[in-house]
């Protein structure tokens, strides 16, 4: 039976079968920490019987006014866990967490324009594209992001998902 709970600094040791997957972004162990710190009720988690994790969400809240909202940094399960449901249920927690917690308008997340599979994934959850970020990932090919958004209960008229008409660079984002 899977378990889902908060992550632990010992995890930054056992997470490699999950982040070692080319879609995956991993960042350095102070970043993971300080989402831990800030905001540790974001940062989940699943976990199979053996204590082999089984993907995490990593999240927080950002944003004033009616930009308030949860942020999804990372959302990832590993290969041989996929197509179980996880990536929902993470997902579904984190919006929990927004709506809850956070009180927030929506959730958003920025995935590779690429990334058609996850593109999809989100789809099916609820979110719609709000936005495109041109070269919003860096690296030897720089790739564009897609702001993807869900809109939330507090925001009764769902005017944060409203689709921006053109795409902005990653120096014109708010947060």
């Amino acid at each position: 039976m899977t378990t889902l709970r908060q992550f632990r600094m010992d995890d930054l040791l056992k997470f490699n079968n999950v982040n070692l997957d080319i879609l995956t972004e991993t960042y350095n162990g102070a970043f993971y920490m300080s989402y831990l710190s800030r905001w540790p009720e974001s940062f989940l988690v699943a976990e199979a019987p053996n204590k082999q994790l089984m993907g995490y969400v990593l999240g927080k809240a950002e944003g004033e006014g009616n930009l308030w909202h949860g942020h999804v940094s990372a959302v990832t399960v590993a290969p041989m866990y996929r197509r179980l449901g996880l990536a929902k249920t993470l997902m579904q927690y984190f919006e929990d967490v927004s709506i809850h917690t956070y009180n927030a308008y929506f959730v958003d997340l920025f995935v590779r324009a690429s990334n058609h599979l996850a593109i999809n994934m989100y789809n099916k959850f609820g979110y719609v594209t709000y936005r495109r970020v041109l070269g919003y990932y860096s690296g030897e090919l720089p790739e564009d992001a897609l702001d993807m958004r869900k809109a939330l209960p507090r925001d009764v008229n769902k005017e944060s998902i409203v689709p921006l008409a053109h795409p902005v660079k990653p120096e014109d984002l708010e947060w």
